[in-house]
């Protein structure tokens, strides 16, 4: 009788161990959001005249506080992953300025993850945050990159999931010095069965590209036309 008493009162601890275990507990729901969009002006360029333009930029909310701030429409991945482009401002005041000079400029990439509302910046080599637009299809993105001394832009495909580039051609001359915003080239366009990706550049040539998995060719101008 005694015996049993104490593998009753034994099992009794062991579930309420079990229970208070950090394992066991339920996973925390996070919450992630967009707030309401305002209008702010916003410096999309280098050149000393350059003026700033009107941008909408919105918050990245995680949990009822604001992460970032960003702009444009989030590109679906996953089910669990999405991007977003980021925003964020810059103090422009100089050393002998009374006060902070605040300027919104547009940043790079992020991915965020719904699960553990983990928000990551994603690094894309030669990404340019004035010259280059990006184009996304699953997780790829397509952009045209921009060298360190802007004398070459490269036609990109990145792949999340490596971060080694899938591709990185050279595709024109560097741009202008009154060369706008997104202006590399063309944005890259995305067409599926075969997986393509398209880039134009300033000079109107246009490069197609065929994605097998992390194998990328260059298609001709025959294949192009079937």
């Amino acid at each position: 009788m005694r015996r049993r008493w104490i593998c009753l009162i034994g099992l009794q601890v062991v579930s309420v161990l079990f229970l208070l275990s950090p394992d066991s507990a339920a996973a925390k729901v996070h919450v992630i959001a967009f707030g309401k969009w305002m209008q702010v002006q916003c410096y999309t360029g280098y050149g000393p005249a350059e003026k700033p333009t009107s941008v909408r930029v919105r918050a990245l909310v995680v949990d009822g506080r604001i992460k970032e701030y960003v702009i444009g429409s989030p590109h679906d991945v996953t089910e669990r992953l999405f991007v977003v482009r980021r925003a964020f401002r810059v103090n422009d005041s100089l050393p002998d300025d009374a006060a902070p000079k605040w300027q919104w400029q547009r940043g790079g990439w992020l991915l965020v993850d719904r699960t553990t509302a983990r928000v990551s910046a994603i690094n894309l080599a030669d990404f340019d945050p004035v010259y280059s637009a990006a184009s996304w299809y699953r997780d790829y993105v397509a952009y045209c990159g921009v060298a360190d001394d802007g004398k070459k832009t490269y036609a990109t495909v990145a792949q999340l999931s490596r971060r080694k580039l899938l591709l990185r051609k050279p595709i024109a001359e560097g741009l202008p010095e009154n060369a706008g915003p997104d202006s590399a080239c063309e944005m890259p366009e995305w067409q599926r069965n075969p997986v393509r990706v398209s880039f134009q550049a300033a000079a109107g040539e246009t490069q197609t590209f065929s994605i097998r998995g992390r194998t990328v060719d260059l298609v001709n101008d025959a294949e192009n036309d079937e």
